[in-house]
């Protein structure tokens, strides 16, 4: 069986997402996902690798504000997250600059250049940027995603199923086990 590369894999997930993201309309609470700093995630990094989840967002951004609300929230997801992944929630206009992986980002217009990067200017929010241990090949999946394609998702990566299914007869087997129906979403 030919082995997939982690960039042909977030290439299907992008394509499944932006088939998705129309169909699905649209918080983080304490006890939530363990969002880190650019600063704590390359400390943690150091002591135990592993795949690091960005969430670049902006504070108008509406869809960024639903997929908080509706899919960061979910208690599965939440465990999952802190469980498998580094989180690290990006803003993308904050004026800030951060230090990752030996090089200082700051502003550039109103954008952050590490945004800039890891989103091959394609500025899109929320994009979700997923990168393999110790920052491998970070791979940006634009869109909003509901928890049932974040569950896929997350499992496919977190668990390593990439490495020996193809995502197509992955996703023709996959079942969602963490979303609600949408009258008890509120």
């Amino acid at each position: 069986m030919k082995r997939l590369n982690m960039r042909h894999i977030i290439l299907m997930l992008v394509a499944i997402t932006v088939m998705t993201t129309h169909v699905f309309a649209g918080g983080n609470e304490k006890g939530g996902i363990n969002w880190m700093t650019w600063d704590e995630v390359q400390v943690a990094m150091k002591k135990e690798p592993r795949k690091v989840w960005v969430d670049v967002y902006t504070d108008w951004c509406g869809w960024c504000k639903v997929m908080d609300k509706k899919t960061f929230s979910n208690p599965e997801v939440i465990k999952y997250m802190n469980k498998h992944f580094y989180a690290v929630k990006f803003n993308a206009e904050a004026p800030q600059d951060i230090m990752f992986q030996g090089t200082q980002y700051g502003m550039e217009g109103n954008v952050n250049k590490l945004a800039s990067k890891l989103l091959n200017d394609n500025m899109s929010y929320p994009t979700m940027v997923i990168m393999e241990e110790n920052f491998a090949n970070p791979q940006p999946v634009p869109g909003y995603m509901p928890v049932s394609n974040i569950e896929m998702i997350m499992k496919y990566l977190g668990e390593g199923i990439y490495k020996t299914q193809k995502f197509e007869d992955y996703t023709k087997a996959f079942k969602p086990e963490w979303e609600k129906p949408e009258a008890q979403q509120g």
